[in-house]
């Protein structure tokens, strides 16, 4: 059923107009676009800047994906196995804009014993988790990604721009912020070299935010023209990614997270919980 809610950001007159406009577009297309709420299609209309040609096009695509990466409307923990046994994906609080939050552990991933299929598929699981949390009213996450003890094994740049094309594509302004901890330079080099040229370019002209970065790195990201790069990469993804110095990251965390919905390896009181074992509770009436 459609909803007309406004949740996720203020929207105007002029906006639901389009998104009504939008609809029945994808509509005379796919009859089963009926089924997508009014927010979901905002979201396709705000990641193609309101040019309801493009925002049809994209839904469409969505809709003709989506039947094919999970034809009984989820992805089944059969399906994502091997990748769910290496907990690197677990459950977290919210933040203090009430966005639940997901925390991934890089360093747990190795590129030697991926599979692909089953690696996209599991990428789609964990989006599909982390969404059905978001509650009425917001429609974004907040993302932890810890690099701690990240290296030449773990690297994987298929998958990371798999997972650049998943969500640039199929889960537009869902992710409000990344918080990127423990960030060795390396990464930051393979960042700049193997996935930023892979970034939508449709959605690179709009403003920047703040890109904190670690010293050491300093001379690097000034060489490419930091502020350009930093606009670039903000809003290809319609979010903000956040490279957190080690000597900000307990302030940064705290600014963001309430101690109570901090993960308790960060110096919180919020536990853990692994992907496989996370159970979504129904909301209150």
């Amino acid at each position: 059923m459609a909803s007309a809610g406004a949740g996720g950001g203020a929207a105007g007159e002029g906006e639901w107009l389009k998104v009504a406009e939008l609809r029945a577009v994808v509509q005379a297309q796919d009859p089963r676009a009926k089924e997508v709420d009014n927010l979901t299609l905002r979201r396709f209309l705000r990641a193609r800047d309101h040019n309801v040609e493009k925002a049809a096009a994209m839904f469409l695509k969505f809709l003709k994906w989506r039947r094919e990466a999970a034809p009984d409307g989820f992805v089944p923990e059969e399906r994502v196995r091997r990748e769910l046994a290496q907990d690197k994906a677990w459950m977290g609080g919210v933040d203090r804009s009430g966005r639940p939050i997901l925390v991934g552990f890089l360093a747990r991933h190795y590129s030697a014993d991926r599979d692909m299929p089953e690696y996209k598929s599991f990428v789609v699981y964990f989006f599909d988790k982390i969404c059905a949390r978001i509650p009425r009213g917001q429609e974004k996450f907040l993302a932890i990604v810890d690099l701690q003890g990240w290296g030449y094994a773990n690297c994987d740049v298929r998958a990371y721009i798999a997972s650049i094309e998943i969500m640039q594509n199929y889960y537009p302004e869902r992710l409000g912020k990344a918080l990127m901890i423990n960030v060795p330079y390396i990464f930051v080099k393979v960042w700049k070299t193997m996935i930023y040229p892979f970034i939508d370019t449709n959605t690179r002209d709009k403003v920047s935010l703040p890109f904190p970065i670690r010293p050491s790195i300093t001379a690097l990201v000034a060489s490419m023209k930091r502020r350009k790069f930093v606009a670039h990469l903000h809003n290809a993804f319609n979010l903000q990614f956040v490279f957190v110095e080690d000597k900000n990251l307990h302030e940064t965390l705290r600014q963001e997270i309430d101690e109570t919905q901090l993960p308790e390896y960060l110096g919180g009181k919020m536990p853990l919980i692994p992907l496989k074992d996370y159970v979504q509770q129904p909301e209150s009436a």
